[in-house]
């Protein structure tokens, strides 16, 4: 879990082996942070990094001095470790995953982590545009990880999806966690649980929509070669609706979003390359997993939805590049139908951390499939 600040190289239409293609419909983006992001009534973009809170009024190019969020609040790495927003009543929301104390480590043998293993999930809320913070609290102990699903609902109810690593055997479950008071406080669903036994089995890094019907729509991260979807028609309070999706998936976190169109855009790793069968996969049972997931991250794509869900346009590739691993994605709606798109796991074919993917495309004009 580290941010590496890099500036994105790489080749923008053609493909050259050993080189990053990016497909010809997205534009390069001046951004020099890769989110979250929060848009504010005057145009301008708040982000939150390692140090505090930023501002850019120049769409990301460059921004503020960082305002430092609290004295013991440590975000260390805030990408896929933390997510923030801004309700319609003006409150900044964060929730984030506190490095101040984090500790990992697994028994392999026994298949089980450290007894003192923890990274905590905690909330904190500004009132006045990120002058002052307060209301910090602990939302769950233990060891949880990366998520990216937190939305504000029709009803103005917080509602964020997470995970959490269960014992017994040891694996990830995921839940909600939701507030009616502008995050002032918080309560948490009933768990979501697939099985599995492994650091990286189970259900993982759900993220989540608000349906047009008002139900909530979670997509689960799962190394079964496919996400999983869960509903809620209690605005995620619970969760009593489990399913796979027909989305092939490796074992990578999706990124979900309603567009102001009404559609509903997704991002992600599928199974395999394009036009290829199949994908290595890694050996199990391991103390990683019990099924032999496929980890294959050399390309990320983009669906879209007009039918809440139940069915997806054509996955098309938008970033590739073999060998490497481009995930965790992230998109932002910068304004009507101007989609920007970012991987907050980047590393090339040697290893090393590499520049994010970093582009905008315009919605219409992608499904159209042509360039204007």
């Amino acid at each position: 879990m580290a941010m590496f600040a890099l500036t994105m190289v790489g080749l923008i239409g053609g493909e050259t082996a050993g080189e990053r293609w990016i497909h010809p419909l997205c534009r390069p983006l001046p951004a020099t942070k890769n989110g979250p992001f929060v848009a504010l009534p005057d145009g301008s973009l708040l982000t939150i990094d390692s140090q505090g809170l930023r501002s850019s009024k120049d769409e990301g190019k460059t921004w503020s001095e960082a305002r430092p969020i609290d004295p013991g609040v440590n975000l260390g790495y805030v990408g896929h470790v933390g997510q923030f927003l801004r309700t319609r009543e003006g409150a900044l929301v964060l929730l984030y995953l506190d490095m101040a104390n984090y500790k990992w480590g697994w028994d392999d043998a026994k298949g089980v982590p450290h007894d003192d293993a923890r990274l905590e999930l905690w909330a904190i809320r500004s009132l006045d545009g990120g002058q002052t913070w307060g209301d910090k609290q602990r939302l769950l102990g233990g060891y949880n990880a990366d998520f990216t699903g937190f939305i504000q609902t029709r009803s103005g109810r917080l509602v964020a999806t997470v995970e959490h690593l269960a014992a017994d055997p040891a694996r990830w479950v995921v839940c909600s966690f939701f507030s009616d008071d502008e995050g002032k406080s918080w309560r948490r669903s009933n768990w979501i649980d697939l099985g599995g036994h492994g650091h990286h089995d189970g259900a993982t890094e759900p993220g989540v929509v608000e349906l047009k019907d008002g139900r909530l729509m979670m997509i689960i991260r799962t190394g079964l070669d496919r996400f999983w979807q869960a509903f809620s028609e209690d605005d995620g309070r619970y969760w009593r609706r489990l399913e796979p999706m027909a989305l092939d998936a490796s074992s990578a976190p999706p990124f979900l979003l309603r567009l102001q169109s009404g559609r509903l855009a997704l991002a992600w790793n599928r199974l395999h390359p394009e036009g290829q069968p199949d994908y290595p996969r890694a050996a199990a049972p391991s103390p990683a997993s019990e099924v032999p997931a496929s980890w294959h991250r050399e390309e990320l794509s983009l669906a879209f939805s007009e039918d809440e869900g139940k069915s997806w346009t054509k996955p098309v590739v938008i970033a590739r590049e073999k060998g490497a691993q481009l995930a965790y994605p992230y998109l932002f709606e910068r304004r009507p139908g101007e989609l920007w798109v970012f991987t907050r796991y980047t590393y090339d074919k040697d290893g090393k951390p590499a520049p994010p993917v970093s582009v905008r495309l315009n919605e219409e004009e992608f499904l159209r499939g042509r360039v204007e």
